[in-house]
């Protein structure tokens, strides 16, 4: 845990080094300038919107374990929202914590393991598939309004490949995971190996204890199909709401290219996912900072939007979710069942 809050900082002072380098003197002070005179309003739909996206996605919560044949109240699944967001970004493990919690948040209330793993997986692959879905809608419209060059094309593939492969490998988990485990098996060989040198318990019997899981839970979800096409509609609206407050900061400090708003976003989401520092930061501001000066943007002025929509998108939740994870005392048990 203290490795990975040492990389967020990191990453933090990564931010703070690239508006350095990307920015002379005079134009650092333009870049402060450009804060402070954020439309207050616009700042404050970007902030809606953000909190929207977190009620949204508890409401997705509660579908989830509709769809495994279990209740969770809407108000612990917001609280496991901001919960879930704050253990995956401390503790690396390809976003499986926030998992942990779900099971120890369940516990609680006599929800089974496997219904709690079931719940947590079906949120991981629909938070993806909401992704996917806004982003495809979004390069369609664009390339039929205004037409995309090539380079953003192949963005839209490499996303629709990164996200598509890990919906796909969940799916492929629920419907064979025998087979999945055989191909599994070397890759797990090796990763055990690795672990040894270091001490560390090998992974096996949590990757085949996960995937049973899964699969198990799987049939009671075939069986609900329309509370999973719900939990799949909360999540498209999260993300439909998360690229509101993407653009609403866009907005509020003067940019109103549509294209610049819809890559903007995807290569910040993108970035997030698949950066191995926490939550992309650092990366994922730098990321967005050359997709904005490929539009023509001004230096000071992307950096403004995408530290302000950083802001309210990682350091909010994050402080959240310690509170949350702090008042429930559900770190302790996270940890355990993350081992």
């Amino acid at each position: 845990m203290r490795k990975n809050l040492g990389k967020i900082l990191i990453g933090l002072v990564a931010v703070v080094v690239l508006a350095i380098i990307f920015l002379r003197g005079d134009q650092l002070e333009h870049l402060v300038k450009t804060i402070e005179e954020g439309a207050p309003l616009f700042l404050i739909l970007a902030v809606a919107c953000q909190m929207g996206k977190y009620v949204s996605q508890g409401a997705g919560f509660v579908w989830c374990f509709k769809a495994v044949n279990a209740r969770l109240p809407f108000k612990q699944g917001v609280k496991l929202v901001f919960a879930t967001f704050f253990v995956d970004t401390i503790i690396p493990s390809f976003n499986m914590s926030g998992t942990s919690v779900v099971m120890a948040a369940a516990s609680r209330d006599g929800i089974s393991s496997g219904q709690a793993t079931g719940a947590a997986l079906l949120r991981q692959v629909s938070i993806n598939a909401g992704f996917l879905v806004i982003m495809v809608i979004g390069f369609v419209v664009l390339g039929f309004a205004r037409g995309l060059q090539v380079g953003w094309v192949i963005l839209g593939l490499v996303a629709v490949v990164i996200v598509g492969g890990m919906v796909a490998a969940m799916a492929f988990a629920a419907a064979k995971p025998d087979l999945l485990l055989k191909v599994l098996a070397p890759v797990i060989r090796v990763a055990d190996k690795v672990l040894g040198r270091f001490k560390k318990k090998p992974i096996d019997d949590w990757v085949k204890q996960t995937v049973n899981t899964y699969a198990q839970s799987a049939k009671l979800m075939t069986r609900n199909q329309a509370d999973i096409l719900k939990e799949l509609g909360f999540s498209v609206l999260a993300s439909v709401l998360e690229l509101g407050c993407f653009s609403f900061c866009c907005l509020a400090f003067g940019m109103h290219s549509p294209e610049a708003m819809i890559c903007g976003y995807v290569v910040v989401t993108l970035f997030a996912m698949v950066s191995i520092v926490p939550q992309g930061v650092g990366v994922t501001e730098a990321a967005v900072l050359v997709t904005f000066t490929l539009f023509g943007i001004e230096q000071a002025t992307g950096m403004a939007a995408v530290m302000v929509y950083r802001a309210i998108v990682f350091w909010m939740p994050f402080l959240i979710g310690a509170v949350v994870i702090q008042r429930t005392k559900l770190l302790a048990k996270t940890k355990e069942a993350a081992r």
